[in-house]
């Protein structure tokens, strides 16, 4: 069994039948998950079925497409309903959560507390330097009244975020079952029902890939774990401690505000497909006005690959428009009325008409002046929307356009990548933006690498990294007859120009010097997660990885290391010599600093990567 195929269970409904099961009952929860996992079901309307046995069925209800209380789930077994079935059912099911283009999702980490940034500077001047690092300032103050800072219920629901979350963190993946993973679900509801959307979604992303990390999903990737793990801590911590208009950012939003925008004239860009880790599928298309801003249309619900694919075909969801996901990246629209979030998601409320007009190609006003700005101004401007510390509501896109020749393939230690020349000699690495096979990009992208020499116009998603990276999302079409959706649309091989047309060579593999020794602080950050905080402690002494990583002048990532192996093998007695419980909390504040640091400095390299000067040598 799938977990795809089960319906979306509200996180208080997981959290309710975990903790009606007995000990006993706890205790046999992870196998019963992984039994029930290998069942057959099938649905049948708005109800799904699992054959416990070839007695015994268990049913989930959704009406509205998410199991919504604890009667939904049934089960007919003798022990029923205080069996473990229901809530095995409730821990294999998604965690529901709000669409994607409905609810903000968080940053990939929220900025520490002073406490976490006083430890992260106390070994030395950093590498880098600004106010990711720096810590945050006092607000102003103001006569009339004292700024807002978060209730005692508030603060009790960060409390209990940053409690669950560092027991996540101490467990690993590994320790991290069913009940752990309820407490997270139960301390996420909480936490939305006292206004914390943004820490609740955090936990629900933990959720969400502890699950795909025990189920051995191919997708999943430690580094997500991590990012989401330093967000749910450091939105927990900030909770507690802001004040004034940072609390407000730090609570976050349930629902994206639109705002009235007037009248647009739009043109089409192109139209990506959008698969999630929670389940949902849809499309998302991209379209300029005719001043260079750009704005999203999508439409994103529960349904995976297989929506998004159909999606792409049906009617915008925009005024009278009848153009179609496809038609629109390739046309325009005139729209009054409109409305647009921060992030410049077009708004579909009964306000807003839309009727069809005529687009423009890439190489046309209003589109070509995209491609016209330098490619390192446009990297400048993405790493602030792509960064972990980003304002959920800063607006700001991650897409570069830029004009590139294709070198071919190239090896890399993960897989292979497309090789690209841009304009003025600088190169960049193109990657696919999803590996699912039902999708194009991956076929799409081989046959462009058996294509060196060829030139195109592309659009891509800046990927944070100390080399220009970029995930590949839509192109001319090799022919220059139009674009192509790469995620979406297939190219064939005679659509490519001829192969034995003289070209210039790729590098035959990777990687364009040393690498930097940050990468020792990194892989411990990332060591924790899948074994916990007790991995480790068992490394014994750093000294020479600190030593390495001081002489390449970075004494705030040694001093960093030091601490947090420190902390993680540190284990105190009482008088009669007994062992004391493991500081969970102290390890989570030296964790976090080390997470947000990494990442700091990463950023700040990818930034200097795509400056003309460094373009030159990669």
């Amino acid at each position: 069994m799938n977990e795809d195929r089960l319906p979306p269970v509200a996180p208080e409904v997981t959290a309710t039948l975990v903790e009606n099961l007995s000990p006993r009952l706890r205790k046999r929860l992870d196998a019963a998950v992984t039994k029930l996992g290998a069942r057959p079901t099938h649905r049948d309307a708005d109800t799904v079925t699992i054959d416990v046995d070839d007695e015994t069925e268990l049913r989930l209800y959704a009406p509205s497409g998410v199991v919504a209380t604890t009667d939904a789930i049934t089960c007919g077994c003798l022990l029923a309903p205080a069996c473990v079935h229901r809530a095995a059912a409730a821990c294999a099911a998604p965690a529901a959560q709000a669409p994607p283009e409905l609810a903000d999702q968080p940053s990939a980490a929220a900025p520490e507390p002073a406490s976490v940034t006083d430890l992260a500077s106390a070994s030395g001047p950093a590498f880098v330097t600004g106010p990711d690092l720096a810590p945050d300032p006092e607000p102003a103050p103001d006569s009339a009244s004292p700024p807002e800072v978060a209730s005692p219920d508030q603060r009790a629901a960060a409390e209990a975020l940053w409690a669950a979350g560092a027991a996540v963190l101490e467990a690993g993946v590994d320790g991290a079952g069913a009940v752990a993973q309820s407490a997270l679900l139960r301390a996420a509801h909480t936490a939305r029902l006292r206004q914390l959307p943004r820490a609740a979604g955090a936990a629900l992303s933990v959720v969400t890939l502890l699950r795909a990390a025990r189920a051995g999903d191919p997708s999943y990737r430690t580094a997500d774990l991590v990012t989401a793990l330093a967000e749910l801590l450091g939105t927990a911590h900030r909770v507690r401690t802001a004040s004034g208009p940072e609390l407000a950012a730090v609570r976050g939003r349930a629902r994206r505000p639109y705002s009235p925008d007037g009248s647009l004239r739009l043109y089409g860009l192109f139209t990506e497909p959008v698969v999630t880790d929670s389940g949902h599928g849809g499309v998302r298309t991209w379209v300029a006005g005719s001043d260079g801003r750009l704005f999203t249309v999508g439409d994103v619900a529960p349904g995976g690959v297989g929506r998004a694919l159909g999606v792409a075909d049906r009617a915008v969801r925009l005024g009278d428009s009848a153009l179609t996901h496809r038609e629109l990246g390739r046309a325009g629209l005139a729209v009054s009325g409109a409305t647009v979030s921060p992030d410049g998601r077009l708004g579909a409320g009964k306000g807003v008409k839309a009727v069809t007009a005529g687009g423009a190609a890439w190489t046309e006003p209003p589109l070509a002046a995209l491609w016209e700005t330098p490619p390192s101004e446009q990297a400048t401007r993405a790493l602030r929307s792509v960064s972990r510390y980003a304002d959920p509501d800063g607006g700001g896109s991650d897409l570069l356009f830029l004009d590139v020749e294709i070198l071919g393939a190239l090896r890399e230690s993960g897989g292979s990548c497309l090789l690209a020349r841009c304009e003025g000699g600088g190169r960049v690495r193109l990657t696919v933006a999803d590996d699912d096979p039902a999708l194009a990009h991956r076929d799409n992208m081989m046959l462009l690498a058996a294509a060196p020499g060829t030139r195109l116009r592309i659009i891509g998603r800046l990927v944070p990294a100390p080399h220009p990276r970029l995930t590949l999302l839509a192109c001319s079409h090799p022919s220059g007859a139009g674009t192509i959706d790469l995620g979406l649309d297939r190219l064939r091989r005679a659509d490519l120009p001829d192969p034995n047309a003289p070209v210039h060579p790729a590098p035959p593999h990777g990687g364009s010097g040393a690498h930097s020794p940050l990468y020792l602080l990194e892989r411990r950050v990332e060591q924790t997660v899948p074994a916990g905080r007790a991995a480790l402690g068992m490394l014994g002494d750093v000294t020479a990885e600190t030593r390495r990583i001081r002489r390449a002048g970075l004494p705030t990532a040694a001093g960093l290391l030091t601490a947090l192996c420190a902390s993680a093998a540190r284990r105190d007695r009482d008088l009669f010599g007994r062992l004391l419980p493991a500081d969970t909390d102290g390890f989570a504040v030296h964790w976090l600093a080390a997470a947000r640091y990494t990442a700091a400095v990463a950023e700040s390299l990818c930034s200097a990567a795509w400056q003309p000067a460094q373009q030159g040598v990669r």
